[in-house]
C-alpha cells in the first residue's frame, strides 16, 4: 500500500478524519460540511506519527533543493516539523500567525537567517491561508520558501490558486480523493456519495 493510501486510512481509522455525507459537520466560516479534519489527534497515536515523519522526508529526499531550516506552521505543524527536523539533523523554527503582543514581538520562533532555504509544514491545507502567511513571513526576514508540506489536502481549487498567486508549491501526502477511494475500498462509502462528496468540494466556493 502506498504511503498516501496507507495515511488517508490511519487518519480514518483514529477518527482525526471523520465523514458525514449528510453534511452535518459546520465549519466555524459556517459552512456544513460532510468532513471534519483534526489530525492533531495523529500525536497521540506514535506508529501514526512516525509514518507521516518518514513520509515527509520521504518528499523532501527526492527534491533538488535541499532545506537548510524545517519550519512549522503554528501550532498543528509544530510537533509534526520538529519529527522531520530531527530525523534530518536540521535546525527548526516555529511561525506564529501574527507577531507576538509582548516581548520582543516575535512571529518567527527559533533562528532563520537570510538566505536560507525553508521547508514549511503544515497539517492541513483547506484555502492554504496559514501556509502563505508563515511563507510570508518567512520571506520577509529573507529566507527562500523552497515548498510548503502539508499531512492533508481538501484539493480545493482556490487553494491551488492562492499558493500559485503567492509564487508557492505546495504537497501533500494524502488529500481528499484518495481518502474517498480508501473509504470505497473500506465498504465505507458508496460510489455516488463519492460522487456527491466530490460535488460539494468542487463547488464549495462557488456557492459562497
Amino acid at each position: 500500500m502506498s504511503k498516501s493510501k496507507q495515511i488517508a486510512k490511519d487518519l480514518y481509522q483514529i477518527e482525526a478524519i471523520q465523514i458525514k455525507p449528510d453534511r452535518s459537520f459546520t465549519w466555524t466560516s459556517g459552512i456544513k460540511s460532510p468532513i471534519y479534519c483534526d489530525n492533531r489527534l495523529s500525536l497521540s497515536y506514535p506508529a501514526v506519527r512516525d509514518r507521516i515523519a518518514a513520509a515527509f522526508v520521504e518528499i523532501i529526499e527526492v527534491m533538488e533543493d535541499k532545506p537548510d531550516v524545517i519550519a512549522g506552521c503554528a501550532t498543528a505543524g509544530i510537533p509534526h516539523a520538529a519529527w522531520v527536523a530531527q530525523k534530518l539533523n536540521l535546525p527548526m523554527v516555529y511561525v506564529r500567525d501574527k507577531p507576538k503582543a509582548h516581548g520582543k514581538g516575535n512571529q518567527i520562533e527559533g533562528k532563520v537567517t537570510e538566505g536560507q532555504k525553508v521547508i514549511i509544514i503544515e497539517d492541513l491545507i483547506s484555502t492554504g491561508g496559514s501556509s502563505i502567511n508563515s511563507a510570508l513571513a518567512l520571506r520577509e526576514v529573507g529566507a527562500e520558501v523552497l515548498s510548503v508540506l502539508a499531512i492533508f489536502s481538501y484539493g480545493i481549487k482556490q487553494a491551488n490558486e492562492n499558493f500559485t498567486n503567492n509564487n508557492l508549491s505546495v504537497t501533500t501526502i494524502t488529500d481528499f480523493d484518495v481518502l474517498l477511494k480508501e473509504l470505497i475500498g473500506l465498504e465505507r462509502l458508496t460510489t455516488n456519495e463519492e460522487a456527491d462528496l466530490l460535488e460539494w468540494r468542487d463547488n464549495l466556493f462557488a456557492k459562497l
